[in-house]
């Protein structure tokens, strides 16, 4: 019997370069606050994402929360972001008692279409809060544009964008702030955490109190915060795979071409691509399933279930139609979300896929261009 596939699997270091890394913990027994593993991997990760600052968090989803936090933003105004996201985007935003504004997406490559933002502009606009959506980087040219006319920060959640660059520079340093996530399922993990990427140095203190509980030393509260503090177990991880993600992406690169070749010409199939004056991370592989495709994105789905190859409609529904929020948002014209949405699939990808479980995932695909039509 075949191993499932499934849409990703978490990279690991060598067990022994784990080991070794944590073995110091067990002397000194400073598992968390801040200790020298954490330190050692926000420096670490500041100079490999080429950011003037860093600040360490738990996890990417209170790194989005704490960095919207330190924007003191006023309580009720308006963010414009995207739908074609995961929905921790738009908590992060509600949470903080902010109020999302949809702008739709352009097809090419699914990021917000930047040409739509400045309909959306009102008195009540606080932010812009794009998302390099799979890795592919938003048009930050136009979005800085816009947010210097009408005197806005840029927030992006580049949870998907660690490691790319954008005409030689690190994607975090576009905008005010810039937001990763170290999740598991990502390129590069430290097994839960994240970070938030910044320009003004004062930040650093804003972000250390936000997720310290405004701790200052044994006596002095100095703000409200939270505990969104990294734990030194994850940054040993996150050290650790930081030593390979070089190999890991190169692994990546290599089922993704591959996927590219087999499927680049396949009428009914849409890649969905990034701009060529940026690199890559190889994050993820999402295509459309379009209409001459023959049969629905849903048909495609099953009969991989069917396989035990598990993709992953990657986002749908779209962050807005959640039933969470109840159709707040229904009426919100989003064209070409929704039309993205209903046909997207991601394909498995990981390192360590081989070549020939993507030419079996690719005839799959191949197998049922037209079934629906026949059946």
């Amino acid at each position: 019997m075949r191993e499932e596939i499934f849409v990703t699997r978490a990279s690991l270091p060598p067990m022994e370069e784990y080991i070794e890394k944590i073995r110091p913990l067990w002397e000194s027994r400073w598992l968390t606050n801040m200790g020298d593993l954490h330190q050692e991997f926000e420096e670490r990760l500041r100079q490999y994402l080429r950011v003037d600052g860093l600040s360490l968090m738990v996890n990417g989803h209170m790194s989005l929360e704490m960095a919207l936090s330190a924007m003191k933003l006023p309580r009720g105004g308006e963010i414009i972001t995207t739908p074609f996201t995961f929905i921790s985007t738009i908590h992060a935003i509600l949470r903080n008692g902010l109020v999302p504004v949809f702008c739709d997406v352009k097809l090419s490559d699914l990021t917000m279409d930047e040409e739509k933002i400045e309909a959306l502009v009102t008195e009540r606009t606080a932010a812009i809060l794009p998302v390099h959506v799979y890795g592919n980087v938003c048009g930050v040219e136009r979005i800085q544009q816009l947010a210097d006319k009408y005197n806005l920060p840029v927030i992006y959640d580049a949870a998907h964008a660690f490691g790319v660059t954008h005409q030689g520079r690190g994607i975090g340093s576009f905008g005010d702030v810039s937001v990763f996530s170290f999740h598991a399922t990502k390129v590069f993990h430290s097994i839960e955490g994240g970070a938030v990427a910044f320009h003004n140095p004062d930040l650093y203190r804003t972000l250390y109190n936000l997720k310290n509980f405004g701790i200052r030393s044994e006596e002095v509260v100095a703000e409200v915060g939270a505990n969104a503090k990294m734990n030194e177990f994850c940054a040993a991880m996150g050290l650790c795979n930081l030593d390979h993600i070089g190999e890991e992406r190169e692994k990546r690169k290599r089922v993704a071409e591959k996927y590219q070749e087999l499927l680049a010409d396949c009428p009914g199939i849409r890649m969905v691509r990034g701009r060529e004056d940026a690199t890559r991370n190889y994050a993820y592989f999402p295509i459309l399933i379009e209409e001459d495709f023959g049969c629905t994105r849903d048909q495609v789905y099953d009969a991989l279930g069917r396989q035990g190859i598990h993709g992953r409609k990657y986002f749908y529904p779209l962050a807005s139609d959640q039933a969470c929020f109840r159709n707040k948002y229904h009426d919100v014209e989003l064209p070409t979300a929704r039309y993205a949405s209903d046909r997207i699939l991601v394909l498995p990808l990981y390192g360590e896929l081989e070549l020939g479980d993507v030419e079996r995932i690719a005839g799959i695909l191949m197998e049922q261009r037209g079934k629906g039509a026949r059946e």
